[in-house]
């Protein structure tokens, strides 16, 4: 495994990173090879990467990114929408959100965003690759 210190490739060392906590809209990313990329707050919830997130969603047959669905007996109940309340670089490698349901362990590498980019087209990409064959 590669460790995210290492030099970032022009595909996974953004140019512009935008973190929208007034607005709430998300996460867009300009990445150093031209692509775009924007990201919901509630899918980078859903695709926390930290050990207890992984271990939850594993339990849950989930991918990273994919929200739980209550059972169908469940009653329905409200749940704010997830949205962090603070976000901070990690050195030049990552950034970190504090949730608004009081989650902050996830560390979020520029190289596993780029891997998560939620666009048709890297979706398409990721779903015809070797790896998730």
């Amino acid at each position: 495994m590669q460790s995210p210190l290492q030099s970032p490739t022009a595909a996974s060392d953004p140019k512009s990173v935008k973190v929208n906590l007034t607005t709430g809209t998300g996460v867009d990313i300009e990445w150093h090879d031209g692509h775009a990329s924007h990201y919901s707050f509630i899918y980078l919830r859903d695709a926390c990467p930290c050990a207890m997130c992984d271990d939850a969603r594993e339990k849950a047959g989930l991918r990273r990114g994919e929200s739980a669905k209550p059972a169908p007996e469940a009653l329905p109940m409200f749940k704010a929408a997830a949205k962090p309340v603070s976000a901070e670089g990690v050195g030049k490698y990552a950034i970190k959100f504090s949730w608004n349901d009081g989650h902050d362990l996830g560390i979020y590498s520029w190289k596993l965003l780029r891997e998560l980019c939620p666009c048709e087209s890297c979706r398409a990409e990721a779903l015809n690759s070797p790896a998730h064959s």
